[in-house]
């Protein structure tokens, strides 16, 4: 059962898919969100990724671009490409910088785009000016 609409953030913030192949990465970057008061779930890969959107709805997704398989631009595109995710903020985590990969992290759809290792304070950051935006 796919929700029409994600549900609303929890009271204390974002509910934040993690998607990263390093799963090391992943589980620390969720842990820490989690301390942030975001509810977490984590995926990692593509497949998993889109699975996951569907049943957990989340309001904001942390994806890694190159991951093996389904890598994170065919995951940003097939979340663009579902109705009911038409609210969720897409965020590329990634090793790649060049002005390219950001061209690149936009045609696919993501809003922004960090690069690894991405400093928790500025994620957090700017979780909260997204949460801000949509209240």
């Amino acid at each position: 059962r796919v929700p029409a609409k994600p549900p609303p953030a929890t009271p204390s913030g974002q509910r934040v898919l993690v998607v990263d192949d390093n799963r090391d990465s992943a589980l620390s970057l969720a842990m820490l969100l989690r301390l942030q008061g975001h509810e977490v779930q984590v995926a990692h890969d593509g497949t998993s990724a889109l699975e996951v959107s569907r049943s957990y709805g989340p309001t904001l997704v942390l994806l890694d671009i190159g991951m093996p398989g389904m890598d994170g631009h065919e995951v940003a595109r097939q979340i663009r490409q579902q109705r009911e995710f038409d609210d969720v903020t897409l965020i590329a985590l990634t090793g790649w910088g060049q002005e390219e990969d950001r061209r690149d992290s936009r045609s696919a759809g993501f809003e922004y785009h960090l690069i690894k290792p991405a400093d928790i304070g500025a994620i957090e950051t700017l979780l909260s000016s997204i949460e801000r935006r949509a209240h």
